[in-house]
């Protein structure tokens, strides 16, 4: 499999687990219509339609593409980390029960684990 090259940044979120600071990605505020796809890999994983303001500080999606994301108990025993289906990448976390929309779930992302594609652009 083929990934794209990635800053040192880049490497430290989505290799190593990391997280960047709130309210310092370049998606957080973000509004464009789109797709969202894996910074790795290029897989789509998130829809325009589902992000949402969580006031995190973080860019929130309350739904992820059909089979993009998958969740594995995260190492610290409470939460639940979302990677990369395709590519294993780390992208943040998902939380349910929060009550932000009428899914109940966020899943709060690093930018830094992103790409976007402008809806004109993508297959959406």
């Amino acid at each position: 499999m083929k990934f794209n090259k990635l800053t040192p940044q880049e490497e430290y979120v989505i290799l190593y687990k990391g997280t960047e600071f709130a309210f310092s990605g370049k998606y957080w505020d973000h509004k464009a219509d789109g797709t969202y796809i894996c910074r790795r890999c290029n897989t789509p994983l998130f829809s325009s339609k589902s992000k949402f303001d969580s006031g995190t500080g973080w860019p929130s999606f309350d739904d992820a593409l059909p089979n993009a994301v998958k969740e594995l108990p995260d190492a610290d025993g409470h939460r639940t980390e979302i990677v990369c289906a395709n590519c294993g990448g780390h992208l943040g976390h998902v939380f349910r029960g929060e009550g932000f929309t009428p899914k109940n779930t966020r899943h709060c992302v690093n930018s830094l684990s992103l790409d976007f594609i402008p809806q004109e652009e993508s297959q959406e």
